[in-house]
């Protein structure tokens, strides 16, 4: 199994920053691709970005060239910059990894608020 901690949310201005953070751990020799996703009021959970284990990266449209997801192997952590958020952004962002067998893993989400 591997389990999922996020970190890093809270509440912040329009036009501020924020950066979330996941580590993983358990099982991650079988993890592939790790990625944010993200739930606001009243809405399906969607796509924020993604991060291939060799590093390549896809990101959902509102929030291309606004955050940057980068990885870092060696400390088994997923980390998600949002710059220049709207109250848009505002909801629960939650890690996923991506495995190469077995389900999905998720973390237990981490709450974003952007205030106008």
């Amino acid at each position: 199994q591997v389990q999922l901690v996020e970190s890093g949310g809270g509440l912040v201005q329009a036009g501020g920053s924020l950066r979330l953070s996941c580590v993983a751990s358990g099982s991650i020799f079988s993890i592939n691709a790790m990625g944010w996703y993200r739930q606001g009021p009243g809405n399906q959970r969607e796509l924020v970005a993604v991060i291939g284990a060799a590093g390549s990266t896809k990101y959902g449209d509102s929030v291309k060239g606004r955050f940057t997801i980068s990885r870092d192997n060696a400390k088994n952590t997923v980390y998600l910059q949002m710059n220049n958020l709207k109250p848009e952004d505002t909801g629960v962002y939650y890690c996923n990894a991506d495995r190469y067998s077995g389900s999905p893993a998720w973390g237990q989400g981490t709450q974003v608020t952007v205030s106008s």
